[in-house]
């Protein structure tokens, strides 16, 4: 969504939220793709990255700069190719679709953790798709957009519209739920460390799957309540056994905090719930 009017008719600005799982529900691999299927009520946070796209003169090449805004809370290398990112794939991807460069400047500027079960990556690239989109008055469908955002990573498409949702499949059905009930706030704890998602899915795959909890899921979501006793995560146990020191970290949260602590995704990122709200949230964080 827009984070206020672009300077120029050639400029734009997008802010790309983070999410966090309150429910994931994970099945065994898929034959054929070995993709896993999951059931999962994401909810988008306040935490964000912010895209700033510069339309360029035709005979131009596009440029891209991926910085970390000053004030995010865990700042680790970029050291990935510039083509890998996901931002600048949704680009090249809208070129590809249309036959033709579409000239940008990118100024992404991070303030999600990278590797931490958040989406920042996805979101970065649903913000992409859909600023290109709107900067060059590009004539792509939504139901086109949710299809190509698909290719480019299963969460992506989720962040096309606001809102939380119940994601299923691997990522192409996406059910709009009610907004999470007013009053309720999370606390983020952010790890030095990231959780790999491949190597966390691979440590799931040698446990027992368990009978993938789709209903339970729906009803937690259509409830629109965040309720600690019902909140589960089957990468949790998975993301523990890929990096140790998280359970370790998630224990000691627990007992300063006197609540339980969730795993966001594929992890590191934990949440606390805070029902009362916002102040509960900042005496907890104190």
């Amino acid at each position: 969504m827009p984070i206020g009017p672009p300077l120029n008719p050639d400029c734009i600005s997008r802010t790309a939220p983070a999410k966090v799982n309150l429910a994931l529900a994970v099945g065994p691999p898929r034959e054929g793709d070995g993709l896993h299927p999951i059931c999962s009520w994401f909810a988008p946070i306040d935490l964000a990255d912010e895209l700033l796209i510069t339309r360029l003169e035709d005979d131009r090449l596009s440029r891209y700069a991926i910085l970390w805004h000053e004030r995010a809370l865990r700042q680790t290398p970029i050291d990935w190719s510039i083509s890998k990112d996901l931002a600048v794939r949704a680009h090249l991807l809208l070129e590809q679709e249309v036959g033709r460069a579409l000239p940008v400047q990118l100024k992404l500027t991070k303030r999600i953790p990278v590797g931490g079960g958040l989406g920042g990556g996805s979101s970065n690239a649903a913000a992409m798709l859909l600023g290109v989109r709107d900067l060059f008055e590009l004539s792509i469908p939504d139901d086109r957009m949710v299809q190509l955002a698909l290719t480019l990573g299963s969460d992506v498409p989720f962040f096309l519209k606001a809102g939380p949702a119940v994601v299923a499949g691997v990522g192409e059905r996406i059910d709009r739920t009610p907004a999470v009930q007013s009053g309720a706030a999370l606390v983020l704890l952010f790890p030095s460390f990231g959780c790999p998602t491949g190597a966390v899915y691979r440590a799931f795959d040698e446990l027992r799957a368990p009978a993938i909890r789709e209903r339970e899921v729906m009803a937690m979501a259509q409830r629109a309540s965040v309720v600690d006793a019902e909140l589960f995560n089957d990468l949790a146990a998975p993301a523990e056994r890929v990096a140790p020191d998280l359970a370790d970290l998630r224990a000691r949260a627990a007992s300063l905090a006197e609540r339980p602590v969730h795993i966001t995704g594929s992890g590191s990122t934990m949440f606390i719930v805070c029902e009362n709200g916002p102040r509960q949230a900042a005496d907890l964080s104190a």
